[in-house]
């Protein structure tokens, strides 16, 4: 029998909790599938791809579908990091000559931005006696169906709204099913909605700023990289 690698473990924290938890670096076998998806240039595969990744790095106690999309950013590319180095090569044109320029980036100078939200934050008042606390969207939000997309947007916000305050009365929608939180969604008029999805705009998410000067014109570029996709440029 074949001795088996050792595999180091690494603590980190995830950033909508505050929460420690473990992980390890992923392997080839997990890079493979990354590269894989990165080929087909499809965003559900890639999506998927590094869903599986993380959950296969991770300590098996977490739950990948209570955490926030800016969880996921933050925790995958905190893995690449330990898994192929903190530094990565991208491709960037100039914004002026539209050169292609090798820019580097140092993946421990990742900032989560717009991070600084509270609890009473996330409390929206919609009426004379109605507030409703809600969550940042999740990886279990995204695998909301419907036939439309309005549909779909509307059983989104759903799904983030946490607590209703009505009065004196305070109603968790976990304590319902969620068909009477799309009626109550449902219920809602025009600036209400509207109201909420501006507040889950703000939600927070991986920053990298990055300047350089470009190497046929000596254009000086900045620009921010946000979301995953900008680090797979």
């Amino acid at each position: 029998m074949l001795p088996k690698i050792a595999t180091p473990k690494y603590d980190m924290i995830v950033p909508s909790s505050g929460e420690a938890i473990t992980y390890r670096p992923y392997v080839v076998k997990e890079e493979k599938l990354l590269l894989i998806a990165l080929e087909s240039e499809d965003d559900k595969q890639i999506e998927q791809a590094v869903s599986s990744i993380i959950t296969a790095c991770l300590d098996e106690s977490v739950d990948i579908n209570a955490l926030t999309g800016f969880d996921i950013e933050f925790i995958f590319l905190t893995l690449r990091a330990r898994s192929v180095g903190e530094g990565i090569d991208l491709s960037m044109k100039c914004t002026s000559c539209e050169e292609g320029n090798k820019v580097k980036v140092d993946l421990d100078k990742l900032v989560i931005k717009n991070n600084d939200f509270d609890d009473k934050d996330l409390q929206l008042k919609i009426g004379d006696n109605m507030t409703v606390e809600l969550g940042w969207p999740t990886m279990g939000n995204r695998s909301v169906t419907g036939d439309t997309g309005t549909e779909i947007l509307i059983n989104q916000v759903a799904k983030s709204i946490k607590t209703i305050y009505h009065g004196e009365e305070i109603h968790s929608t976990s304590d319902v099913s969620f068909e009477e939180v799309v009626d109550f969604t449902e219920s809602l008029n025009s600036e209400q909605f509207t109201s909420i999805m501006e507040l889950l705009t703000e939600t927070p998410y991986v920053s990298y700023d990055i300047e350089f000067a470009c190497k046929k014109c000596g254009h000086k570029n900045e620009r921010e990289l946000k979301g995953l996709a900008d680090f797979f440029i």
